[in-house]
């Protein structure tokens, strides 16, 4: 009967120590940047003006999903931040403006930094993301 039970404890423990967490909320880690606006002319020739990326949407998507998992605005300073990640691999972007040729349109595209929290209690600066508009 002891034979029984320290197999079932010991088959037990290698199950719950093997279920790693993936990328994604539940942890206590950090990303955090900022964006900045580049304000062109319509044919993007000419720079008008640059300034902090205050409300601008900001994505990330966790570690090999195919679909974002959350979407905040920057403050009014362009500074944003991702709460309560695990560890693993994130993808962080913010859509910017892309300028017309002969052969596409305009369009937007985003602009994306790979980042990786690599510790429990990590907070991860990505620096700052430019987007042109």
């Amino acid at each position: 009967m002891k034979r029984i039970v320290f197999l079932s404890l010991a088959i037990m423990t290698m199950i719950l120590s093997s279920c790693e967490k993936p990328a994604g909320e539940g942890g206590d880690a950090t990303i955090k940047g900022k964006v900045w606006v580049e304000d062109w002319d319509k044919n993007f020739n000419l720079l008008q003006y640059e300034f902090a990326g205050a409300d601008e949407d900001v994505y990330i998507i966790y570690g090999d999903d195919v679909n974002y998992g959350d979407k905040i605005s920057a403050n009014n300073n362009g500074e944003f931040e991702f709460k309560y990640l695990r560890k693993g691999k994130y993808k962080i972007y913010v859509y910017s403006d892309q300028k017309q040729t002969t052969s596409t349109p305009a369009a937007q595209v985003a602009v994306v930094v790979e980042a990786e929290i690599t510790s429990k209690k990590q907070t991860l600066d990505i620096g700052t993301i430019t987007v042109k508009k």
